[in-house]
């Protein structure tokens, strides 16, 4: 009987249960995790092994001229890869995920230092620019390549995608996410803060370190969400 079957539970009570299951733990690893992230990137930043190499520019980067706003497309980074760990339903996901994350920064890191890159000296006037002036000054020469901001953006998008499919959410919320991490490749070279070598390699890199990472069981829900959900 068409009575007896059971309704489809919206993809968005299942998000919510996501979300909420162990919320202060990742909140609170979140944010230990991008203190000691920052600890180390500024002390490999103040003690490269040799002196920077200047990446080169090719034709992709005459296409993207200086785009002041994007500044606020490129630091929407941080709240971006928040996302795929507050998504997790399982411990063991949330796990793996902050594991690879940081084996992937710590990678970059190591790069950084040992082969330190920086971009070509644009003849623009920083101070007309508050946002990107700031960023600028904060950044120092030797973490040009690859880009650490594009690699970190393509493993959570990976992830997201993924965790999405698992909740069966609809196809606009994938192309959204997936439009949300171009968007934040394009700020990297629309800032001036990479050249698009350094973006290309950056997303290379994610790309490898997402595919590595991810298994299906770090995906599903934990047996107390799921009694929750059926619930």
């Amino acid at each position: 009987m068409p009575d007896s079957l059971p309704v489809p539970t919206p993809w968005t009570h299942e998000l919510r249960l996501r979300l909420t299951h162990l919320w202060l733990l990742k909140a609170t690893g979140t944010s230990a995790f991008m203190i000691l992230f920052f600890q180390g990137y500024f002390f490999v930043m103040a003690e490269p092994a040799r002196t920077p190499y200047v990446m080169p520019e090719i034709w992709l980067d005459h296409w993207v001229p200086l785009v002041p706003w994007a500044f606020w497309v490129y630091a929407s980074l941080w709240v971006y890869v928040s996302l795929a760990p507050a998504m997790m339903g399982n411990f063991r996901g949330l796990l793996r995920f902050g594991a690879w994350v940081g084996l992937l920064c710590l990678s970059c890191l190591a790069v950084f230092w040992a082969f330190p890159t920086q971009v070509p000296a644009m003849p623009i006037d920083w101070s007309q620019y508050p946002g990107l002036s700031f960023v600028k000054g904060v950044d120092a020469a030797g973490n040009a390549c690859p880009s650490l901001h594009v690699a970190s953006a393509v493993f959570a998008a990976y992830w997201m995608h993924h965790l999405l499919r698992t909740m069966r959410a609809p196809r606009g919320w994938l192309a959204f996410n997936a439009a949300c991490c171009v968007a934040i490749t394009w700020s990297t070279l629309a800032t001036h803060q990479h050249v698009a070598i350094d973006a290309i390699c950056g997303a290379l890199v994610g790309w490898v370190f997402a595919r590595l990472s991810l298994r299906a069981p770090a995906l599903a829900l934990s047996p107390r969400v799921r009694r929750r959900l059926k619930g």
